[in-house]
């Protein structure tokens, strides 16, 4: 064996490293079985009673139109065409959120339409829901072709969103138009309806997120709710917006309007791809930068990954926000980066076991590589402080970094679970001085919940 392999780490019992270099070897073997599963598990219950609630609808309203005619084609068609190129044009948002902006605000232009260059629309909720479900299967048809097919979940949601704004809002369609074009009549009252209408919709759709996403990843509703306004509003307000003024313009400007709204939502849409390649690119930047301990041989493999994973859960099972979970993620890819500057590798990386003060200098090393990035200060400062005791209140992000590096130093790849628990046991012991006992007990709820034989 190299020296490489037979370089000590931080162990409990008799496990020792070779333990550990079987537990990778199995899970090495065990690769294809594990994506698959991981695969499976993306269509939980609530998912798939979503897909099939909004495939039912779907088949009503298409049999429906099909059955009774197709009510002003030509309208139809435009809209279900703008539908299809929102959706060709979905993007991917941070948290691995899918929308597709330009599509959404024509749905709601379609639903909400009451005029057409000054003819009345009168066009059923059935009809909506057809047009909307056949301009998304249209706008999804390429994607399934070059192998990227779109979140069946998300597209649900958006269809049953439109779907129940539609049998809310299209029985009041004909009397708002009666009010707004009679004599002294104003668009006020259809304007207020509108915005209450799609007010509530959009909130309905943060709700089925947010609950969807509480089960996916395992945090508090409260927390899932509240990241999914704080992602929802910018976008929602201006999806809104555009698909209500669509409704409206249409009564003066007639199909031209299609073309008119389409170009401020496609601006929109560009800022928000570019902001999220960026948070892309820093994350895959990050990840890179988190290998060279790896590649240096300063920490066991996958050691850095590990401990992200691990915190990331555990900050999900403390309620901690995305934006927080965020930093917490660059900082625990980052936290052992320091260890570059020794001249002779601690013995497995297992910074568990050195002194504090060599453990704190490591820290600091770290957070000032971090900061010369000039853009990642709070990560930097979260990287400083994770080797300070618990009665010097560090930063949660920090608390649990520490945390979670030293399960990681004791337990390592391995899927032993007595392993695992005498790695608990041992920082219960030393929590309330080294450890937060809270993140001590989340974490033991976050291994409890991991399926036989996996490992973060």
């Amino acid at each position: 064996m190299t020296p490489e392999v037979e370089r000590p780490r931080a162990t409990i019992g008799p496990a020792g490293r070779q333990g550990h270099a079987g537990a990778q070897m199995t899970v090495v073997g065990r690769r294809p079985a594990t994506h698959k599963v991981k695969a499976l598990s993306r269509l939980d219950s609530g998912q798939l009673l979503l897909i099939c609630t909004a495939g039912l609808v779907s088949l009503a309203g298409i049999a429906y139109t099909a059955a009774s005619g197709l009510l002003e084609p030509k309208v139809a068609v435009g809209f279900g065409v703008l539908i299809a190129a929102g959706e060709l044009a979905r993007l991917t948002m941070p948290g691995n959120r899918e929308v597709a902006p330009i599509g959404a605000a024509a749905a709601l232009g379609y639903t909400l339409l009451i005029d057409v260059g000054g003819q009345a629309i009168k066009h059923p909720a059935l009809q909506v829901v057809a047009v909307l479900a056949v301009g998304m299967i249209a706008g999804a048809l390429p994607h399934l072709a070059v192998g990227t097919p779109p979140r069946l979940d998300a597209m649900a949601r958006r269809l049953l969103t439109g779907a129940l704004l539609a049998f809310v809002f299209r029985p009041i369609a004909g009397p708002l138009r009666d009010m707004a074009t009679s004599e002294g009549g104003t668009w006020l009252p259809a304007l207020g309806v509108m915005s209450v209408l799609i007010c509530a919709a959009l909130f309905v759709e943060v709700v089925i997120a947010a609950m969807l996403r509480a089960e996916q990843v395992r945090t508090a509703f409260r927390v899932a709710i509240r990241d999914e306004l704080r992602m929802a509003a910018p976008l929602g307000a201006a999806v809104a917006a555009s698909g209500m003024l669509l409704a409206l313009a249409s009564h003066s400007m007639g199909l031209v309007a299609l073309l008119v709204f389409a170009a401020p939502l496609l601006v929109t849409q560009v800022a928000f791809r570019k902001y999220a390649g960026i948070r892309a690119t820093y994350l895959q930047t990050v990840r890179a930068l988190s290998r060279v301990t790896e590649v240096g041989g300063y920490v066991e493999p996958g050691h850095s990954r590990r401990v992200s994973r691990l915190s990331l859960a555990v900050g999900r099972e403390l309620g901690m926000a995305e934006p927080e979970l965020l930093e917490l993620e660059y900082a625990a890819l980052m936290h052992d980066i320091g260890q570059l500057s020794l001249r002779d590798p601690i013995p497995g990386g297992a910074t568990v076991l050195t002194d504090p003060g060599q453990a704190r200098r490591i820290a600091e090393l770290g957070a000032e590589v971090i900061r010369q990035t000039g853009v990642l200060d709070r990560v930097a400062e979260i990287v400083r402080r994770q080797c300070d005791p618990v009665t010097e209140e560090p930063p949660l992000a920090s608390r649990i970094i520490r945390t979670a590096n030293a399960y990681d130093d004791l337990v390592g790849g391995s899927t032993d679970r007595d392993r695992a628990a005498a790695a608990l046991e041992r920082l219960r012991l030393a929590a309330g001085t080294e450890y937060d006992a809270a993140i001590v007990e989340a974490m033991s709820r976050v291994v409890d919940r991991l399926p036989p034989g996996q490992h973060f």
